[in-house]
């Protein structure tokens, strides 16, 4: 490193974060760029714990952070995968209708989608979705042709040798405990020694608002863990559909709810569902963490949004409880796969920030405080638009340097 030369240390290598360090090296070629993390290896929590999907920008507010990082992150995503020669499957999407109620909020998506430049969109009836997908059905559908399928994982590991290539340092098995500011900079105190930085870059995932909050950070948002669980079809039913069907959201309720999603390997997965996790990070068996679950039971914003969706827990219960009533769901856009056998996959966990008021926070959000930057909520997209928010964090860090 030359004399003088900046120092950033980035927290967290899932691949938000390491397409943060990533973009620093590219950017800051002559700083001394360090990505830290806890475990043995990148992508071990939410990136390796997720359905793989690029998605187009269909739902989100125009104007937001989500809408214009999805749309410039898949961008970004699709040509990184083609330079690497990773897979990326763009096999399609429908959302599908199945009563009247549905279909008026499918036009409100359609509309989002429209504003949002999303390519190709269109509006099909029943005859439009048998020939996009002869298995499925539906009064109505919105088909977004460009929707893709990755191995977000694979990427991952390639962003983390473009660091190492770029003259970047990662440091596994360094948990970072806080960040203490001093006079031009800060330092990173981990349980493997201090690392000293003139920034400080946190996207710690599901651990973002402790980070936050020991580094004198606002108490909230609040990081309220969500376990999705996913379901392997048997080989025969692999070609049940050629891309992926949604649901309709319910505008009740933050999640998408049980769809299909054909895997980059072309094999099919049914899920996820969402309901309250255990845990911030058990992805097998109970995952019962006590820290975990007593902090979320703790905060009065949780409270709040349990006792206004209720309903919709009950609903998911179900589907955590029987494989039966999980599969069921699903069966109502493709009837053909009545009958199939699936295999339980290990769980995703989405880091979802909720507000004091226990309203989840919609948006991307990021904290600027002293010399450090929190990425405080990047839930779905977040890994779509991973290289988008790493371009924007970076804008951010180089005006603040």
């Amino acid at each position: 490193m030359a004399s003088g030369a900046k120092r950033v240390v980035v927290v967290g290598a899932g691949i938000v974060g390491t397409a943060v360090a990533r973009e620093l090296t590219r950017r800051m070629p002559q700083a001394e760029i360090t990505l830290l993390d806890k475990e043995q290896q990148v992508a071990a929590h939410q990136t390796g714990h997720n359905s793989g999907v690029v998605h187009a920008g269909l739902y989100y507010e125009p104007g937001g952070l989500k809408a214009r990082l999805c749309r410039r992150g898949g961008d970004l995503l699709k040509a990184y995968c083609a330079e690497k020669g990773l897979p990326y499957l763009e096999c399609g999407k429908l959302v599908v209708a199945l009563d009247e109620t549905e279909e008026a909020r499918l036009a409100d998506i359609f509309a989002r989608a429209q504003a949002n430049g999303v390519p190709g969109v269109e509006m099909l009836g029943p005859d439009g979705i048998r020939a996009v997908e002869p298995n499925a059905v539906g009064r109505a559908a919105l088909r977004s042709p460009v929707t893709a399928v990755v191995d977000y994982t694979a990427i991952t590991r390639a962003l983390a040798g473009d660091i190492v290539a770029g003259g970047g340092t990662i440091r596994f098995g360094a948990e970072a405990r806080r960040i203490d500011h001093a006079a031009g900079g800060a330092i990173v105190r981990t349980t493997k020694g201090d690392v000293a930085a003139d920034h400080v870059v946190v996207c710690a995932g599901a651990w973002s608002d402790r980070l936050a909050r020991r580094s004198g950070g606002a108490p909230d948002p609040r990081i309220v863990p969500f376990f999705g669980q996913y379901f392997l079809l048997e080989p025969a039913f692999a070609g049940v559909l050629d891309g992926l069907v949604y649901p309709v959201p319910d505008p009740r309720y933050p999640f998408l709810g049980v769809h299909l999603t054909k895997r980059f390997d072309g094999q099919m997965t049914v899920g996820p569902n969402a309901f309250l996790s255990l845990s911030r990070g058990g992805y097998r068996g109970l995952g019962l963490s006590p820290r975990d679950l007593a902090e979320t039971l703790s905060m009065p914003g949780f409270w709040r949004f349990s006792a206004a969706n209720a309903p919709s827990a009950v609903r998911e219960a179900g589907t955590v409880l029987s494989k039966r009533s999980f599969l069921r769901q699903a069966e109502r856009y493709v009837p053909a796969m009545a009958g199939a056998h699936a295999t339980r996959l290990t769980r995703g966990i989405r880091a979802q920030a909720m507000d004091a008021d226990g309203r989840l926070v919609d948006d991307f959000a990021f904290d600027e405080r002293d010399a450090a930057t929190h990425v405080r909520n990047a839930p779905s997209p977040g890994a779509t638009s991973s290289l988008a928010i790493a371009e924007y964090v970076v804008d951010r860090v180089l005006t603040r340097l």
